[in-house]
């Protein structure tokens, strides 16, 4: 069973098949170059990448992953300047039809698309419909509640450099400087509905 969620939701977020299996796997061999067990994905080769893996991959198209602070209210966001999400969430491990008494970690993004919010875990048979701003910011706050979940902001360089995804009323109480479609889906291979779904279902 492919472990390839990180990879599905860097592709989801681009909203095109612009990550490949290959490129992830290169950047984990580049972060590790000379151990024999990499630390940076599943040791079957199957995927199963970690966030150092996506951070770099991010970097590559111009973009940075910014952990969230759990302590914050979403409400903080500025949401004109995050591009989409990336959730981290624990998730049972299967074998075929059998449940085994492992956990792992799965990455699902989250991206607007339309004037709306989507959750486009490729786990799921089709995007799920979240909602406009406030629905997104009840649903985060839901999220980020769990210890086990992280949450991480997906932005342009010049917007963390000047954390401009936080609104200025935030920052400015915390002293920050801030000068500052179609739905895709990725599955095993492409499947073109009507709105262009390109998504994966693990």
């Amino acid at each position: 069973v492919k472990e390839l969620c990180a990879l599905h939701a860097l592709n989801n977020l681009f909203q095109e098949r612009d990550f490949s299996k290959q490129e992830l796997d290169q950047i984990c061999y580049s972060l590790s170059p000379d151990v024999w067990i990499n630390p940076h994905k599943s040791l079957l080769g199957l995927g199963n990448y970690d966030i150092n893996v996506i951070m770099a991959a991010l970097q590559r198209r111009g973009r940075e992953a910014v952990w969230f602070d759990k302590r914050r209210d979403p409400k903080c966001l500025c949401l004109d300047n995050i591009e989409g999400f990336i959730l981290n969430v624990p998730t049972e491990y299967k074998l075929g039809f059998v449940l085994l008494p492992l956990k792992r970690r799965h990455w699902i993004a989250l991206k607007k698309i339309h004037g709306a919010f989507y959750n486009l875990d490729s786990k799921l048979d089709s995007p799920q419909l979240i909602g406009k701003e406030n629905d997104l910011l009840i649903y985060l706050k839901d999220q980020i509640e769990s210890k086990e979940k992280e949450l991480f902001l997906v932005v342009s360089k010049e917007i963390d450099n000047n954390q401009g995804w936080l609104i200025n009323t935030y920052a400015n109480k915390e002293g920050i400087n801030t000068d500052h479609d179609t739905i895709t889906y990725i599955e095993d291979g492409y499947m073109e509905l009507e709105k262009k779904w390109i998504y994966r279902n693990e």
